[in-house]
C-alpha cells in the first residue's frame, strides 16, 4: 500500500513539473475593428480556425476589454500587469495560486520584450532576526523568479534581491501591517 501511495505521489509531482516551452499565449479578438482584423488575418490564413493573436506585449490596448486604454499596458489599472506584488503567508515563501494570472501576464510581457528586465524584491515583516528576514526575502524573490522562468521567461531578464525587513510598505505591529510587508515586488528596470 505504501509503495502504491509513493508511486502515485511521484507521478503527480512529475506531471505537475511539465513544461510549456514553445507555447504562446493567445488573446481572442472580439472587437471587430479593421485594425484588429489586419492583425488577426495571419492567424486566419494559417488555418487556425480561431480569431486569436499572439500576446505581443501590448496586451489588448485600444480594445473594448480595457476601455480603450492605449498607453503602456503596465500602467493600465485594468491590466494584470499593473499588479506588482505577490503576498506571502507568515514565515512562508510558496507562491499562491491566486497570483498565477498576474505572473502569466508579466511572463507574457517579458517574453514579448526580450530587452525588458525586472528586479524581484523580496520583503519580510519585522518579526524575526535581520539575517533571517534577509534570507526569507531572498527565498520569496527566488520563488517568484522560478514561477516566471517556468512560464518561459529567460533567467537573464530577472534579478532576485532581498530587502528583508528594511523596506516596509506599512509601518506598525499589527497583523494588517505584517501582511502588507510579506511580499515580493516586480520592478521593471525602465520605470
Amino acid at each position: 500500500m505504501n509503495k502504491i501511495l509513493w508511486s502515485a505521489l511521484l507521478t503527480l509531482t512529475l506531471t505537475a513539473c511539465g513544461t510549456t516551452s514553445g507555447t504562446k499565449a493567445t488573446v481572442e479578438d472580439r472587437t471587430g475593428s479593421e485594425a484588429d482584423a489586419a492583425v488577426t488575418a495571419p492567424a486566419k490564413a494559417a488555418g487556425s480556425g480561431a480569431e486569436t493573436t499572439a500576446l505581443d506585449g501590448k496586451g489588448v490596448g485600444g480594445s473594448a476589454i480595457d476601455g480603450g486604454y492605449t498607453g503602456d499596458p503596465r500602467k493600465n489599472p485594468a491590466s494584470p500587469l499593473s499588479s506588482r506584488s505577490v503576498y506571502f503567508d507568515y514565515d512562508q515563501f510558496g507562491v499562491k495560486a491566486e497570483y498565477q494570472g498576474m505572473l502569466e501576464a508579466h511572463a507574457g510581457y517579458l517574453m514579448s520584450k526580450r530587452d525588458a528586465r525586472v528586479t524581484l524584491q523580496g520583503n519580510a515583516d519585522e518579526r524575526g532576526s535581520r539575517e533571517y528576514n534577509l534570507a526569507l526575502g531572498q527565498k520569496r524573490a527566488e520563488a517568484v523568479r522560478k514561477a516566471l522562468t517556468v512560464l518561459g521567461v529567460s533567467d537573464a531578464q530577472i534579478e532576485a534581491v532581498s530587502f528583508g525587513e528594511e523596506k516596509p510598505r506599512k509601518e506598525g505591529d499589527t497583523e494588517e501591517a505584517y501582511a502588507e510587508n510579506r511580499r515580493a515586488d516586480v520592478v521593471y528596470a525602465d520605470e
